[in-house]
């Protein structure tokens, strides 16, 4: 291979290749210290990795698109996309120091599973070949198949992970039959192929509808869009708190971001065909994922429906299809990633140190403003921004995305996400009165949340995300430019 061409395709990897060393001397570490507790300094090590991966993406920042291995692409997206995938990372590994008995004995393993879940979440915003685009998935995957199955002291993780495993095996199975069929469609399993060939009414156009539907039940499983999201509130609940944290936001934007680029440079003249189709689940989502949540008593399961709900704000910029649209999801992403691991971060200060297996309770968050008044500020701030309350981040968020759809012609949707924002609020908000306008029980038991000690790793966290999502929301303009979305 010329060497000019090595060194370009090494220099567009450079995240994931950074990402891949720092597994390797992760694992390396942790052989040699095996017979010491070194799980907190790989906490650490596992930090500067993911920073460094952070550092590489900004160096490539303003380097021109670049196609790599004929299946993937480094451009504005991808980094965008990477950008987001690589600060959950960070805010997850910090959550998972101290947090369990296992972390601490397997360290090593933990935290290399991390890193490559969140090396297939990158590798997701920047396939341009279906057969990559398997690849990272299943990558990540399987990395948060045994994650999320970690506390194994705890039934409740072990059949999260079974129920994680088994349903994704299936939804993979078609997803693979779906890239089959587009692959017969088109004749390549590289996108921009695909299109040149439909678009010249060459291929086999009639395998493409239903190719597109197999591919959306693996699409759909992953980012949780009703109905193949019946695994979300088991396995938020019963994987530990901060695997959830960092799946609920990573695991969406990759999907998101893989579905984005397949739809929108594979089958785009296809549209007027998928759009409406993913309208309407994108309102089943959204209806349903509120509605559910108001039923729930756990934090865990509130914001697991929560984020199915979430989902289907999201799918409505691919509904609308251009590149603002794309652009307003990342953006989206980026402060969902902020609000999300805040808001379960204040779930593990609240949790009994060493891995609690019982759920926070929204009555046990009575009155914890008293107790813990900056918690329950930041807890405020979160629930707010999720609500979309301006002037925070989640606000603009959503803003942006439903400007986009509207730019598109979708306004009726629009309406449909404006009134389950309203719902969604009732739901936020209880959570926010239950903190500063109801009492605390009158229970001494160390299992009150308001006695728990609370780590520090997660105090950092909230702290970090609840001003993340304050200085979002005061200045979102420099935020929205720097998520950019396909073709910009």
């Amino acid at each position: 291979m010329d060497t000019a061409l090595l060194t370009e395709n090494a220099v567009a990897l450079l995240p994931e290749i950074v990402l891949s060393a720092g597994v390797m001397v992760l694992m390396i570490v942790d052989i040699l210290r095996r017979e010491q507790n070194g799980a907190s300094s790989l906490a650490g090590l596992s930090i500067a990795i993911l920073l460094l991966g952070i550092g590489a993406s900004l160096f490539i920042w303003s380097r021109p698109p670049t196609e790599y291995m004929e299946g993937a692409v480094s451009d504005g997206f991808a980094l965008s996309v990477r950008l987001v995938v690589l600060i959950a990372g960070v805010l997850g590994v910090l959550l998972s120091r101290n947090y369990l008995p296992a972390i601490e004995r397997q360290g090593g393993a933990f935290y290399s599973l991390q890193l490559l879940a969140v090396i297939g979440m990158m590798l997701m915003g920047t396939a341009t070949n279906l057969i990559v685009l398997f690849i990272a998935l299943e990558i990540f995957s399987l990395a948060l198949y045994i994650l999320s199955g970690f506390y194994r002291e705890s039934p409740r993780s072990i059949e999260a992970a079974m129920k994680y495993f088994l349903l994704g095996a299936f939804a993979s199975t078609f997803f693979v039959y779906g890239a089959a069929l587009l692959y017969g469609a088109g004749g390549s399993a590289h996108y921009a192929r695909i299109h040149e060939a439909l678009s010249a009414g060459a291929g086999n156009p009639s395998l493409v509808l239903p190719g597109i539907a197999l591919l959306l039940v693996g699409f759909g499983f992953k980012v949780s869009l009703v109905p193949f999201h019946m695994w979300t509130p088991d396995v938020y609940q019963g994987a530990p708190t901060p695997v959830t944290a960092f799946m609920s936001v990573g695991t969406k934007a990759a999907a998101f971001a893989g579905f984005f680029r397949l739809m929108m440079t594979a089958l785009p003249s296809y549209q007027s065909q998928w759009a409406l189709p993913l309208a309407i689940l994108a309102v089943l989502t959204m209806t349903v994922g509120n509605l559910t949540a108001l039923r729930q008593s756990s934090v865990k399961r509130m914001l697991a429906y929560s984020s199915v709900a979430h989902a289907g704000y999201i799918l409505i910029a691919l509904v609308a299809g251009s590149a603002s649209a794309s652009s307003a999801a990342l953006f989206y992403l980026f402060t969902y990633a902020f609000m999300n691991v805040g808001a379960f971060a204040v779930i593990i200060a609240f949790e009994k140190r060493g891995g609690n297996e019982n759920d926070v309770e929204q009555s046990e968050l009575a009155g914890i403003a008293d107790s813990s008044p900056a918690l329950a500020a930041a807890m405020a701030v979160f629930m707010l921004s999720l609500s979309g309350i301006p002037p925070l981040a989640g606000f603009f968020g959503k803003f942006m995305v439903f400007k986009a759809a509207v730019e598109a012609g979708w306004a009726w949707l629009v309406v449909v996400g404006v009134l389950n924002s309203a719902v969604s609020a009732y739901y936020y908000l209880r959570i926010v009165v239950a903190m500063y306008f109801q009492q605390a029980e009158e229970d001494g038991e160390a299992q009150k949340p308001g006695a728990l000690p609370a780590a520090r790793s997660p105090q950092f966290v909230v702290a970090v995300a609840a001003i993340a999502v304050v200085v979002i929301g005061l200045q979102p303009g420099l935020w929205v430019d720097l998520m950019r979305g396909l073709g910009q």
